[in-house]
């Protein structure tokens, strides 16, 4: 049995791109890593010394099935972040815990809905902020996510199944785009800057390579690195957790970089566009190992 096991799902049996990059960079420091199916039965986790979850990009579909499985993994082996983090990350009403519980710290204001809250919800944040994002409370990619700028809007047909979190629209990212801080051990260490899609698509707000966008690896904005690093800083003491890792995605919103996704899930280190993430990532693994 391997020393690690990176956590991916079947779409993707090895791991996210440029995921051949991860085993080989922890084999120079020593330590065997395979690429494990988190749904595999035959998988013998308290085998392996550590669990890192990685590429598991159906957990948002099959959440208490994905939570339950963290859970026993845990039990019995090292599991990075752990399953109440990823309990709590996964719905993305944490941002506005988030604000609350650090009043310095800028994050995309975020409001909760659902059926029952639809209208009067999405009627006050149409008087609050105009055009407003309305995405799923659990998901991912950018899927179901619908810009609105009124009740009768004919996007909002495309809504999700409840619930959801409505947020403002933040318009600059057409042109300053997203940007995303890898944060390991506390540590800002790499920053990836995104651009949504070019001409021909003057609506589309996502950056993802599926919606035309794209990523670049970028020198860290100190700016930028010290928000990523406050918004972990503030996760954690707020649940009493180790973050080993974390994504922070960034927006320019009222004259700031602003927090608009703190990812402690399975956030992409994207290794195809920056491969030295695997052997920042490897390091952090073989400290914890130690």
């Amino acid at each position: 049995m391997p020393d690690v096991l990176l956590a991916t799902f079947a779409l993707m049996p090895d791991g996210e791109p440029g995921g051949d990059l991860l085993p080989k960079a922890l084999a120079d420091r020593g330590i065997t890593a395979e690429w494990v199916r988190w749904d595999d039965p035959d998988v013998d986790w308290a085998a392996a010394d550590l669990v890192a979850v990685r590429s598991t990009w159906d957990y948002h579909r099959r959440l208490p099935a994905f939570l339950d499985w963290a859970r026993r993994v845990e039990r019995q082996t090292l599991l990075l972040n752990g399953a109440e983090v990823f309990a709590w990350n996964a719905d993305k009403t944490y941002l506005a815990e988030l604000a609350a519980a650090s009043p310095g710290l800028p994050v995309i204001p975020t409001a909760p809905v659902d059926d029952e809250t639809l209208v009067d919800g999405l009627g006050a944040a149409f008087a609050r902020w105009g055009t407003v994002v309305v995405k799923p409370r659990t998901g991912a990619g950018g899927v179901g996510l619908v810009v609105a700028d009124r009740l009768d809007d004919p996007r909002l047909d495309g809504l999700t199944p409840a619930p959801w979190v409505v947020q403002p629209l933040v318009a600059d990212i057409r042109v300053l785009g997203e940007t995303s801080v890898y944060v390991l051990d506390g540590r800002a260490v790499a920053q990836v800057d995104k651009a949504v899609a070019g001409e021909g698509a003057q609506d589309e707000v996502r950056v993802h390579e599926q919606y035309g966008g794209s990523s670049r690896v970028v020198a860290a904005d100190p700016e930028r690195a010290r928000t990523a690093e406050a918004a972990v800083a503030a996760a954690r003491e707020l649940r009493g957790a180790d973050l080993a890792y974390a994504r922070v995605d960034l927006l320019p919103y009222d004259g700031v970089w602003a927090v608009s996704e703190l990812e402690l899930i399975e956030p992409g280190l994207y290794l195809d566009v920056d491969p030295a993430n695997a052997d920042r990532f490897a390091d952090l693994v073989a400290a914890r190992l130690r």
